[in-house]
This record gives structure tokens, C-alpha cells and sequence, in this order.
């Protein structure tokens, strides 16, 4: 057994930063060709060790950090779908990652759906606050954080300390707890997060340092590996290369890749064997020559490498990759169905364009209590929207569809139109449920307020003192409404509980209303009410409410204030002291 280089993800909202953060760790070598200096894979960048202890050699001594692990892989692809497509059986292949937030913004639309997702596979990171030289009287530094800190004026310290603890207040609502990396206690239980400026190449040491002490420390175990045993690999990228056709940039996590070695890769429609024609990897930094990649007999793990082969049209990312053998075709065969959905379930069909980020999408609908009834890859055809109908007619908030970075198919988005299937498409995860999620809300709250008009509101109204404006036929006076709302059509009765008439009527400042609502005051005529006969100043009227819709009120919970719901408790009470429930209260 021997121990790999961990791998590491960076995460991130657009514009926070990422690339350049890549760039700059990609940048640490100090001279081009430097024996043990940073080495290209496909999809992915080897930080040796030597690198490492180089630049955080004053760190490690402080933190009393011996590194044994041969380096780093970063992957060179920053993004959420990148990270999704790292994915084996019950986790991702990443053992880390970096969350880069924008300091002067703190965690925004796509940083949530990134803390989602690496909450959803259970992955540890750390917060890179990026972007601090862009704090007001900055001095610039490059290399560590822990230097540039200590030449800066105090109020710049303050704001940094401001924006920090800001970041914390955001991570610890989303139930992370986090400390500026210098004031954590124990790693185990606080997310680090260490102020860096990738523009400046500052706080660089603090983050390769941090990210190999922790996987080194936490993690060794996940990172035993066999160098030549057979091959644990996941599809990261499907791509069309000129002269060499259909490839695979895959991540090699486990084991070994040899030219001439049959493999099972995942497939749209299953298994796929090929045998591999020729692996490849970027030509070393200086090289001169015309040709993109250099060929490599082997890889072992961990490494990036792309595979050619005849074959891979179909191939998935986010697809396992094994050493051909019955049982593997049978162990890739049985991860792609557990992904692609095909049940019974009243719940939504969801269409991704990689296996990756359809697992994640479904993994997040599982976690908001939403089965699914078909998860596939590709877009979505008329057939989905035919399937979805009969979910629809049963709960039409499951029979829904989402397509997340796929097209819909002309004939699926006209199918729809015609039969009502709601389709939600977006290329952020968490804003295709987001969407999901706000018109759900509307949905039902529009269905609340068309049921609500319907209902006989609780209302408690005084007649005013010196409002009266015709004594009958019908009786005109003013009222000031003390609690609920009163609405034209409605009964209303003293707090005797007789029955005084029907409110035919409701003004405020002489201009028709509809309904009245807590503290206004209104003139209100009510027939077959006579003033000083049934009718008196100062009279507390109540609206009559029918006995059935006591049970329909007590079913909108949520929609009553405290005093709305003592009233209607009052109402009934006063109904049944008059005997106007009658048996069907």
C-alpha cells in the first residue's frame, strides 16, 4: 500500500476568483523546469511536497506540521459540476475542498449551492476569504498571510476582522462553524478560513500547507492506495479532440492504467468496454514541440489522464471507470442504474448531462423529503412529459420536471405547453431548486387566498359612539374593526349571539370597500338591524361563522395571528351558547 496525493477541488461563485486562485498555486513554481516542480495532468495539477515545505517551512515550525504525503492534485477544472463528476459510491473522489469566497460579498447564490452539495457528499473544506488586497490601505505582500498581517495599519486589521466574522455569521447559519485559521482550536470542528489574495500571491503558503496537514492528518487512511493494483478511475470530462475523436479525461484515484488494457466505463444506455488505444498527458512546460500531449505507457494513482479508445460516443462523466472483468461490468452496470431512476414514485423526472451532477440533484431533492420518479441523462424528450401527467393529476407540486444543463426537446416543450407540465431549467443546481421551490410557495399561497376569499372571516367590530347614520331598512353606522377582518356579504351578531342581519355594505371616506381589517374604521349598513331596538352604540358586533367552516379555518394554520385565533375560539364559544351550531359543528 502507499499513500496518494490527496485531491482537491475549488469551489466557488463566479467571479470569486477561482481560476485565478488555480493559476496562482499552479504559479508556485519558482523557476520553469525546476526538478520537482508542479506537474500538468489532464484535468488536474501535481503540487509536490518539496514545493510545499519550501514555502511554509516558518509555518510548519509553528504549527508543528510534518508532511509525509507526496503532494497535492489540484483539479484544474474549478466549478460544482466539475466537483459532482468526482464522484464514487457513497461520496465524491475529492478528499477536499477549497470554497473561494469573495471577501467583500461573503457567501452568495453559488457559494450555497457549493456548501449544499459539499455538505451532500460530506466533503471537509476550507474557505478561502479572497480578495483582500482589495480592503481600503492594504499593503501588498506576497508570499504568506501570517507576514503580510503583521505589516498592515490597525483599522485595516479591524475590517478584515469585520468581513471575517461576517463570513462566520453566514457559515454558522448554514451549520458550519469557522474561525480565522490562526484561531482554530480543533480542525475536527471548525471549518479554517484563511484571508488570501490570489491576484497578489498572498496567503498561497497558509492554504497548501493547511490543505496537506489536514488530509495528511484526517484523511490518511482514505489515502492508501495500490499504484499497480487495478484501476479505481471516474470520468471527469467527455471531449471531442481533433484527429483522435471521442476521449475521457478521467481521475485516476486507485490502482493503474496501462496502454492495451481493456476497461468498463460507464455508458448512456450501460456498460461500455474498450480497450485503451493510448493514454495522455499535457507535454512538460518548455516543451516546443507542435503536439498537444506526449503518450504515457501508464498512470498510476492519483493522476490525471486522458484515455483514447475507439468506442466512447456513449461515455458519461461522472461514470466509474474499472480493469475489464465480469464482476466490474456488473459493479459499473449497478452504480449507473442506482443513479438512473426508472420507479413508481409520486415525484418529479429529473434530465442532467452528467451522472455526476443528476446523482447530486437527486441526492438534494432526497434531502427536502422530494422521491424521485425517473432520474436520466440527456435531454428531455416527449416521452417525460407524457409520464409526468398521471404524478400531476395525483399532486401537481411532484409532477414536475427539471433539466439541469440539458436541452428540452422541441416536441417535449410543445407537449408540455399543451397539458400544463411545468419544466424548470437552469444551470445552477441551486437555483433550479430555488425556482423550484418559489413557485411551489406562490402555487400554494395563491390557493390559500382563493380559499380564504371564499370563507367567512372572524371579525370583532364596536359601533361608534355618535356614527349613526340611519337606524333601519337598512341600519347605517360606523364601526372600528378590533380584531380580523370584516367583509361585505357576511352575517353578524351581537355578543349575545343573536343574529342581526347582513352586512349589505362597507364605506371608508365615503369611498365602497370590499372588506375592513384590523384598526380601520368604517361606515357599514346591516339589514334587518334597527338601531335601539337591536342595535346600540358602543354594541360589539361579531361575524357569524358557518359550523362547517370552523373545520376548514382550523386547517389554515400559519395564516391567523394569536388574536385572529383567540377570536375564532370565541365565536364558536358564543354559536354554541346560542345553539346556532346545530349538529354539524
Amino acid at each position: 500500500m502507499a499513500i496518494r496525493k490527496p485531491i482537491i477541488t475549488v469551489l466557488g461563485h463566479v467571479d470569486s476568483g477561482k481560476s485565478r486562485l488555480l493559476d496562482s498555486i499552479r504559479g508556485t513554481n519558482l523557476v520553469e523546469k525546476e526538478a520537482g516542480g508542479i506537474t500538468q495532468h489532464i484535468g488536474a495539477s501535481e503540487v509536490p511536497i518539496g514545493i510545499i515545505q519550501k514555502q511554509s517551512s516558518e509555518l510548519l515550525a509553528r504549527y508543528k506540521f510534518t508532511l509525509n504525503i507526496p503532494g497535492l492534485l489540484f483539479i484544474d477544472t474549478p466549478g460544482h459540476e466539475a466537483f459532482t463528476n468526482l464522484r464514487r459510491r457513497g461520496g465524491s473522489i475529492a478528499d477536499l475542498a477549497v470554497l473561494v469566497v469573495d471577501l467583500n460579498k461573503g457567501l452568495e447564490e453559488q457559494t450555497l449551492e457549493a456548501i449544499e452539495i459539499l455538505r451532500s457528499y460530506k466533503c471537509p473544506f476550507i474557505v478561502a476569504a479572497n480578495k483582500v488586497d482589495t480592503l481600503h490601505g492594504w499593503i501588498l505582500h506576497e508570499g504568506t498571510v501570517t507576514e503580510a498581517l503583521q505589516k498592515q495599519r490597525e483599522d485595516v486589521l479591524q475590517k478584515l476582522d469585520e468581513y471575517i466574522y461576517r463570513l462566520v455569521g453566514e457559515l454558522h447559519e448554514k451549520g458550519f462553524p469557522s474561525e480565522r485559521f490562526d484561531r482554530v482550536k480543533d480542525f475536527t470542528k471548525e471549518v479554517a478560513i484563511i484571508p488570501l489574495s490570489a491576484k497578489g500571491k498572498t496567503g498561497i503558503p497558509e492554504l497548501l500547507m493547511f490543505l496537506a496537514a489536514l488530509s495528511q492528518r484526517y484523511l490518511e487512511k482514505k489515502l492508501e492506495v495500490h499504484e499497480k493494483g487495478a484501476c479505481r478511475a471516474t470520468v471527469l470530462e467527455v471531449r471531442e479532440e481533433k484527429g483522435l475523436g471521442k476521449t475521457i479525461d478521467v481521475i485516476l484515484y486507485d490502482g493503474m492504467l496501462r496502454v492495451g488494457e481493456e476497461i468498463i466505463v460507464g455508458g448512456k444506455s450501460g456498460a461500455l468496454r474498450v480497450k485503451i488505444r493510448a493514454l495522455l498527458e499535457p507535454k512538460p512546460v518548455g516543451d516546443k514541440s507542435a503536439e498537444k500531449y506526449r503518450g504515457v505507457q501508464e498512470a498510476h494513482a492519483a493522476a490525471g489522464v486522458k484515455i483514447v479508445a475507439p468506442g466512447l460516443d456513449d461515455a458519461l462523466s461522472g461514470s466509474p471507470i474499472r480493469h475489464c472483468s465480469a464482476e466490474a461490468e456488473k459493479e459499473v452496470m449497478e452504480e449507473i442504474q442506482r443513479i438512473k431512476i426508472d420507479s413508481n414514485a409520486i415525484g418529479p423526472v429529473v434530465r442532467s448531462n452528467t451522472l455526476g451532477s443528476l446523482e447530486a440533484i437527486v441526492k438534494l431533492l432526497q434531502d427536502r423529503g422530494i422521491k424521485v420518479k425517473k432520474a436520466d441523462v440527456g435531454e428531455v424528450p416527449r416521452k417525460d412529459v407524457l409520464e409526468i401527467e398521471s404524478v400531476m393529476q395525483k399532486d401537481r407540486f411532484k409532477g414536475v420536471i427539471f433539466a439541469f444543463h440539458t436541452k428540452v426537446s422541441g416536441p417535449a416543450a410543445e407537449e408540455a405547453k399543451k397539458r400544463g407540465v411545468r419544466i424548470f431549467e437552469n444551470d445552477v443546481v441551486y437555483r433550479l431548486l430555488e425556482d423550484y421551490e418559489k413557485w411551489v410557495q406562490g402555487e400554494k399561497d395563491a390557493e390559500r387566498k382563493q380559499k380564504l376569499s371564499t370563507l367567512v372571516m372572524p371579525a370583532r367590530l364596536e359601533v361608534m359612539q355618535g356614527f349613526v347614520f340611519r337606524n333601519s331598512s337598512p341600519a347605517i353606522v360606523g364601526v372600528k374593526v378590533l380584531e380580523g377582518k370584516i367583509r361585505k356579504g357576511i352575517e353578524v351578531m351581537n355578543s349575545g349571539g343573536k343574529v342581526l342581519g347582513r352586512v349589505l355594505a362597507l364605506q371608508s371616506e365615503g369611498k365602497p370597500v370590499e372588506e375592513g381589517t384590523k384598526g380601520m374604521e368604517l361606515a357599514a349598513s346591516i339589514d334587518n338591524a334597527v338601531v335601539g331596538r337591536s342595535l346600540f352604540e358602543k354594541d360589539e358586533l361579531y361575524s357569524l361563522i358557518p359550523p362547517k367552516t370552523f373545520s376548514a379555518l382550523a386547517g389554515l394554520q400559519g395564516v391567523f395571528s394569536e388574536g385572529e385565533t383567540a377570536l375564532i375560539g370565541k365565536i364558536r364559544a358564543l354559536e354554541e351558547k346560542a345553539g346556532l351550531l346545530g349538529e354539524e359543528a
